[in-house]
């Protein structure tokens, strides 16, 4: 079955017939901070009510292509979920749902000032440890669905 989405084309996310964008990028290693703010009980427990997951302690970090970075963007803007820290401490972010090879997941993207990578380099979270699901290593390709449309 095929349904509409929004793929990017010109600078613009357009609509199209698919069944999904998919995004591959290269598994690359962290700051090694995903694994704190994921074990957060706040974030643990906006994951669990904005995302259906509470997320393994840690992320997934992918570098994808430069092309596909202000689709990733756009998304977060449109329609990424807010993770608001009840503590002025703690940075908040946004997360968006996605899958990879059918594991439930998400992109989480902490605020601006907080960032760490390249823009190019997607954090994602699941509620399994990906790299052994997947049973994969940095430098293995992965590929990411977004399977929810944009508005």
């Amino acid at each position: 079955m095929n349904l509409l989405v929004k793929n990017y084309h010109n600078g613009r996310i357009t609509k199209e017939m698919n069944d999904h964008l998919k995004i591959t990028g290269k598994i690359v290693g962290g700051a090694k901070q995903g694994a704190f703010f994921t074990g957060l009980d706040w974030v643990q427990q906006q994951c669990l009510d904005k995302l259906g997951f509470a997320p393994w302690p840690g992320t997934l970090n992918l570098e994808i292509p430069m092309d596909r970075v202000a689709v990733i963007e756009e998304l977060m803007v449109k329609e990424g979920m807010e993770l608001v820290s009840p503590d002025s401490k703690y940075c908040s972010g946004h997360v968006f749902p996605v899958s990879i090879e059918g594991i439930p997941a998400a992109i989480v993207l902490p605020a601006e000032d907080v960032r760490v990578h390249a823009k190019n380099i997607v954090e994602i979270i699941s509620p399994e440890m990906l790299k052994e699901s997947l049973n994969v290593k940095d430098g293995d390709w992965v590929t990411f669905a977004i399977d929810r449309l944009l508005k």
